[in-house]
């Protein structure tokens, strides 16, 4: 069984939702308008018919950096629940990440939400986590998924298209992996998180981590997962190097990029690609801590 746990895929009424509003996050036709980022010209075939071959499940998600989540709610929840409405009707293959209001956070709809299917929650890196959503997560053995989130302040004049996803995208993703180590994971034991891009390659960083007074080198935690989307060989090979090949997961961050090819192997490409998305997802058991020299 091989899963994607990260891909965008904009239906009929949520691209309806984002039409109707008058500022950002908005769609004026397929011109994409966002606080902090330059006009995006949306390809309206990137968000039809997908070619899923040889995938078993494509877990499909909002898009955090759009804002939708920071909204007050009043805005907040049209957008979420057109989301909700248009992806959990896709179909097989396709499964859902839930989405919810961080702006006035409701445990209450959020658990209402995720008893309609969805594999879990995903938020915005940028966001607090609450502590009422993430106990309604672990009530229902769910997982987490960690996303970037908005850009935030518009990037230096002169700056190219692609600023956006490798400056603040990977800086949100890092600052997210230590957070969770740090404030997260002692207030939820049993929490399983999948941290978006190779979590910005954070767990790269155990070293300097050290060299400043941090705590934890060696000890990989199995419920802390990383997904590939956006990278390829050389930096899977380094994330497996450091926190070993239980927690990389397959993602592709389609339309946006492509599947990459761990380029490790039969067995590893199994791991990454089947056993590992499994385990996240509550389907099969979960290793114990190990320890890396």
């Amino acid at each position: 069984m091989s899963i994607d746990v990260h891909q965008h895929l904009w239906t009929g009424s949520f691209v309806a939702a984002l039409r109707a509003r008058t500022v950002p996050p908005r769609l004026d036709g397929w011109t994409l308008l966002l606080d902090g980022e330059p006009p995006y010209e949306v390809d309206p075939a990137d968000h039809e018919q997908r070619d899923t071959t040889g995938l078993d499940l494509a877990l499909v998600s909002l898009s955090s950096p759009l804002g939708v989540e920071f909204l007050p709610p009043e805005e907040s929840w049209p957008l979420i629940d057109a989301y909700h409405e248009g992806a959990l009707g896709l179909g097989e293959p396709f499964g859902v990440w839930a989405a919810t209001c961080h702006s006035e956070p409701d445990p209450g709809r959020l658990a209402k939400d995720l008893d309609r299917g969805p594999a879990g929650l995903q938020i915005p890196a940028t966001a607090v986590p609450d502590d009422r959503l993430l106990d309604v997560l672990t009530e229902r053995d769910l997982p987490l998924f960690v996303h970037p989130g908005p850009a935030g302040a518009p990037p230096p004049p002169g700056t190219p298209p692609w600023w956006p996803a490798l400056v603040p995208y990977v800086q949100q993703m890092q600052a997210a992996w230590h957070y969770f180590h740090a404030v997260v994971r002692p207030r939820h034991p049993r929490l399983r998180v999948c941290f978006a891009l190779l979590a910005g390659l954070a767990p790269l960083h155990s070293e300097r981590l050290i060299a400043r007074g941090g705590t934890g080198r060696g000890l990989v935690d199995p419920g802390f997962y990383v997904e590939t989307s956006s990278y390829g060989p050389r930096a899977i090979d380094a994330i497996v190097r450091e926190l070993g090949i239980d927690v990389v997961v397959n993602g592709s961050d389609a339309p946006y990029a492509v599947a990459p090819d761990p380029g490790l192997g039969t067995a590893a490409a199994h791991a990454i690609k089947t056993t590992n998305p499994n385990r996240l997802l509550g389907r099969a058991r979960h290793p114990t801590p190990q320890v890396r020299p």
